[in-house]
């Protein structure tokens, strides 16, 4: 599993998939979105504005799965 540190409150999906290196930019998160099944907490979103939260585990398909956490 893999660790996505933040030093912010919240991170939105679409900043953390570019973090995670799921997508390249920002600008893909909206297409990847549409056709990659992603879960967060165990249900599925595809919202690239959802907030992202320490704590919360994010499973992407075809990657593994992530978990946010605090600087």
């Amino acid at each position: 599993m893999k660790k996505i540190a933040i030093s912010t409150e919240y991170i939105t999906l679409g900043q953390l998939l570019k973090l995670a290196d799921c997508i390249g930019t920002g600008g893909e998160a909206k297409f990847f979105l549409q056709e990659t099944k992603v879960l967060i907490n165990g249900e599925p979103d595809n919202r690239r504005g959802r907030k992202v939260v320490p704590g919360d585990l994010v499973e992407v398909e075809g990657f593994s799965p992530f978990t946010v956490t605090t600087r």
